[in-house]
């Protein structure tokens, strides 16, 4: 198991929408989709997110 695993709804970035199309938000990169954030970054740029901040850990 990747303990390293971007988890979006933990990121400082991450935001709802309630927009039924595009329910997921990232403030960072500044776009909404139906797909979580961080999948959309993996799949156009071959890369983790770079900009994750946990809201938990990093303050």
């Amino acid at each position: 198991m990747d303990t390293n695993r971007i988890i979006c709804q933990q990121c400082k970035y991450y935001y709802i929408t309630w927009e039924k199309n595009k329910p997921h938000g990232c403030k960072a990169y500044g776009f909404k989709s139906l797909q979580l954030p961080a999948v959309i970054v993996k799949k156009s740029s071959n890369m983790d997110c770079s900009l994750y901040k946990n809201k938990f850990k990093d303050k």
